[in-house]
């Protein structure tokens, strides 16, 4: 999950200015893990080029206590520990002619130094096994257009091994496949088996490979194939749509789609649709190998109040969904004047744990969220002097339930 904050955030104080959360949230404290210098070595981030135009194209992932960053605007790949030792290093030779690591061509060295001619990185992931995936943009020439669909196909998935050694780039159809459309974002399995969800015109699909990287499932996902409204107040009133989300289960071939529904708002006086307000959510288990849904499990909405000539009313907004853990925990978010309010759901829906993040949103000009198979959300911040790595152990607050 990703966000850039340096407009959107201009108007937050005044959009929260009047409004008051429905009730108090426990919070969960920060640890802040170790911080990166802007610039051009290997172990800095570039990440703002006033020729340039665009949005920041960064990314994150933590492993195992590892943090991957692919930072696409210097066409490099970095793993660093949690103490901010950078271990790895995947770059692009036209850009970093000079590498420090002494020993990168020793067999016995502790660091690595891979060059590879990445092009446009976007968002990455990595395996048991310590195999790298990361989305790259293929070269013009080399690019597809799917006239029929009206997409164009210019993204693959490259894969590196724990060495650091390039294996190949998967397609749609697995190793040299044709291109994907745009990729929202890639996950991997306790099997070491990836999913690629794209985005296209009609909705998302999934594209799901084994450890091989050979293609076991094509899984588009529609406005009209998810589950509909049909009861009550839903039934009367047209639903509009929003697929927000579609992440993997961690062990089994099912994936969780999260759909937000929207409902027509109508002008009491003059009878007539005056708007769309938010409804409801649900998110929606599609067991993949029979290509039905399951019963679908409503999530609650996050509630705030705005105070205005001495009226109070209430709000909903719908959550981001940020990850599913190994044991089974859906994990939403959405952020506040705080920081961030994270909504943890048992997969039966049994019990509904939130809690608050905070993080001084108007020091932050970027970030990117990532939520571990073990319950760790990690986030990389960027802003105006360093970015900064830090973690919430929310694994240890799920252990304490898993235990009660």
């Amino acid at each position: 999950m990703k966000k850039i904050l340096f407009y959107t955030f201009l108007f937050l104080p005044f959009l929260f200015s009047s409004c008051n959360k429905s009730n108090q949230v426990h919070s969960v404290s920060e640890n802040a893990l170790f911080t990166l210098n802007y610039g051009n070595f290997e172990d800095e981030l570039s990440l703002f080029d006033l020729a340039k135009t665009g949005s920041i194209r960064t990314y994150m992932t933590m492993r195992d206590g590892f943090f991957y960053i692919a930072n696409g605007e210097a066409k490099k790949i970095l793993e660093f520990n949690s103490y901010g030792d950078l271990l790895s290093l995947y770059y692009n030779e036209d850009v970093l002619k000079d590498v420090a690591f002494v020993e990168k061509n020793s067999v016995n060295s502790t660091k690595k130094a891979i060059s590879y001619p990445f092009n446009t990185l976007g968002p990455l992931t990595v395996d048991s096994r310590k195999y790298i995936y990361a989305v790259d943009t293929l070269p013009t020439e080399r690019q597809e257009r799917d006239s029929a669909k009206r997409l164009l196909l210019s993204s693959v998935v490259l894969r590196f091994d724990s060495n650091g050694k390039f294996i190949d780039y998967l397609g749609q159809q697995g190793p040299g496949g044709t291109p994907f459309p745009y990729v929202k974002n890639i996950y991997t399995t306790q099997d070491n088996e990836l999913v690629v969800i794209c985005t296209t015109n009609d909705g998302l699909v999934a594209y799901w490979f084994n450890t091989n990287g050979f293609l076991l499932y094509t899984v588009p996902v529609s406005q009209n194939s998810v589950p509909k409204l049909n009861s009550g107040e839903a039934a009367e009133i047209p639903a509009y749509i929003s697929i927000e989300n579609i992440i993997p289960d961690c062990s089994e071939h099912k994936l969780y789609v999260k759909v937000d529904y929207y409902m027509s708002s109508l002008d009491p006086s003059l009878k007539v649709q005056s708007g769309i307000d938010y409804y409801t959510t649900l998110l929606c288990t599609l067991n993949v190998e029979t290509g039905f849904y399951d019963e679908p499990l409503e999530i609650p909405a996050y509630e705030y109040s705005v105070t205005e000539n001495l009226t109070k009313e209430i709000y909903n907004l719908p959550f981001d969904f940020l990850g599913v853990t190994e044991n089974g925990w859906f994990f939403f978010i959405v952020p506040d004047e705080e920081g961030f309010i994270v909504q943890m759901v048992q997969p039966d829906g049994q019990r509904i744990v939130k809690r608050s993040l905070s993080v001084e949103h108007s020091k932050i000009l970027y970030y990117t969220l990532s939520l571990s198979g073990n319950g760790i959300i990690s986030a990389l911040f960027v802003k105006n002097e360093r970015a900064e790595a830090v973690w919430w152990r929310t694994d240890s607050l799920l252990a304490s339930f898993i235990n009660q």
